[in-house]
């Protein structure tokens, strides 16, 4: 796990690395091994876009692990897409030094397209 000090600039922006993160605002981990289900916002750094921030003494930490791909639940943002569980890569983990001291971020790729909920 790698360390670096983020700009003081850390804002919740749109979604520039991927075009399907506006479109859910929370994402739910449910790893073996770990008894609960852990659910994040989504946060857009903008030396990370699209993580979660994870404290660095959650249970569900040392069970992460850069380049795993795992299928995790993204929950909607709007009505016009539906909660969608996606296979998703961790890309990279990196400890926080900046306004999120004691945290990681924890960034994550969407490896697949959910389809849009069909309006009828």
């Amino acid at each position: 796990m790698k360390e670096i000090t983020p700009p003081n600039t850390m804002e919740n922006e749109t979604f520039e690395s991927n075009p399907l993160s506006p479109h859910y605002h929370s994402v739910e981990f449910s790893i073996q091994g770990v008894e609960l289900a852990y659910q994040f916002k989504l946060w857009n750094i903008s030396s990370t876009p699209m993580c979660v921030l994870v404290k660095e003494d959650s249970a569900i930490l040392p069970n992460l692990k850069e380049g795993d791909t795992l299928d995790l639940k993204f929950y909607s943002s709007g009505t016009s897409y539906s909660t969608a569980s996606l296979k998703t890569r961790i890309r990279h983990i990196t400890r926080d030094q900046g306004r999120f001291r004691g945290h990681y971020l924890v960034a994550l790729e969407i490896q697949e397209t959910p389809c849009p909920k069909s309006i009828h």
